[in-house]
């Protein structure tokens, strides 16, 4: 179900330009002034904290198609990426048809947790923050399946609103969007929803003006059309289909977006800028790259036109000829003709000439809320003891 956010809702700031990259190929981020709704504290081996260099903060972000892990370091006004951890677990597969999450998906799942578990304990992590989107937000064993995880991996999965969500991918990405005047759209696509975000874009702080998601994602969209055609006509005409039903779900925001005083020809000029693994996979087609390479991709801005070519190409081609192309494999070539889908029914809705990429989202959004959080606790507590030692 679709959920706004009110027009005066501000999302927080990043301070600061990008560090260069870690060693893990992983580029490090900008720190944020953000307070996370909820985190759950480790301490390293039952140890005291170490100093505030050393400390390691930890995002887990479980969706509905993939589970993905960041540690990082502060580094100044940044932090610097020491370990990551991604793999595709389709938590959300069937679920269109049951309302529930299957057997084997939970347990791909809980494979993958378990890993990021192992590492949260390796790693000196002082705060994590771990969460899970649409696939439980809508299964109706999404409870048991969170408290499951709870008790085999000891990772305590916050279940975060569409609305968090939004916020978090802002806050994780908003700073590579191309400096423009007027409002930009950053939008997610995931596997199991689409957010879509109108901001206004500042030196620091981006303010949210208005938000819209929708219960279509790679996954819940593959499912509800079912099995591709064996024929071009065929696979064409449910392209269509998808990009159709995506359209009629965006087309309150499209009309708000009008009422905000966006003009249809200043479209063109204005920032659009995407996370996910749909337009991470396009962007790398574009240079026809010969394996997916963050950095190459991370920051990359494509030509609207471009994209648009791609994902026509890969619609009409079959589930065999997708999976001989290097950056898509056999894990996305069925999925990524909905995530096609999806992204062209948002280019008609904000006609952008050009389209950021941005791989990064919700973890980064997650480690800077952490930081900020830390960083603002442990000046409190400086101060608190100084007043202390003034009383005595």
């Amino acid at each position: 179900m679709a959920e706004n956010i009110p027009p005066a809702m501000q999302a927080e700031a990043a301070r600061g330009a990008d560090a260069a990259p870690a060693q893990s190929g992983i580029s490090s981020c900008s720190n944020a002034a953000a307070a996370p709704r909820q985190t759950h504290v480790q301490a390293a081996n039952g140890l005291r904290p170490a100093p505030a260099s050393r400390q390691s903060y930890a995002a887990i972000d479980l969706g509905t198609n993939n589970c993905r892990l960041l540690i990082a370091r502060p580094s100044g006004e940044n932090f610097a990426v020491v370990d990551a951890f991604s793999r595709v677990v389709r938590l959300g597969e069937g679920l269109a048809q049951t309302g529930r999450l299957s057997q084997a998906a939970m347990d791909r799942a809980l494979g993958a947790l378990t890993v990021c578990a192992d590492k949260l304990r390796r790693r000196n992590v002082h705060l994590a923050r771990s969460v899970a989107t649409e696939a439980c937000r809508q299964a109706a064993n999404g409870d048991e399946f969170i408290e499951r995880v709870k008790r085999e991996t000891g990772i305590a999965l916050d279940v975060i609103t569409a609305r968090e969500e939004a916020r978090l991918a802002v806050l994780g990405c908003h700073i590579l969007l191309e400096p423009g005047n007027g409002p930009a759209m950053i939008f997610d696509i995931g596997g199991g929803s689409t957010e879509l975000v109108l901001i206004e874009s500042t030196d620091t702080v981006p303010r949210i003006l208005d938000w819209q998601s929708v219960p279509w994602g790679v996954v819940s969209l593959t499912e509800t059309f079912g099995p591709e055609s064996e024929d071009r006509m065929g696979r064409q005409a449910r392209y269509a289909g998808m990009r159709e039903r995506v359209a009629q779900s965006f087309a309150d925001f499209a009309d708000r977006v009008v009422a905000a005083g966006v003009r249809p020809g200043q479209v063109a000029t204005l920032p659009l800028l995407g996370t996910s693994g749909t337009v991470t996979t396009l962007a790398s087609l574009h240079p026809d790259l010969p394996q997916y390479d963050r950095r190459a991709v991370d920051g990359l801005i494509v030509p609207a036109d471009a994209m648009r070519s791609i994902s026509a190409q890969l619609a009409a081609m079959s589930m065999a000829e997708r999976q001989q192309l290097p950056c898509i494999g056999r894990e996305r070539a069925d999925l990524v003709v909905a995530g096609c889908a999806i992204l062209e029914a948002i280019l008609d809705l904000w006609p952008a000439d050009r389209l950021g990429v941005a791989d990064r989202g919700i973890r980064e959004g997650i480690l800077r809320s952490l930081i900020a959080a830390n960083g603002e606790g442990d000046r409190l507590r400086s101060e608190v003891s100084r007043l202390r030692r003034e009383a005595q």
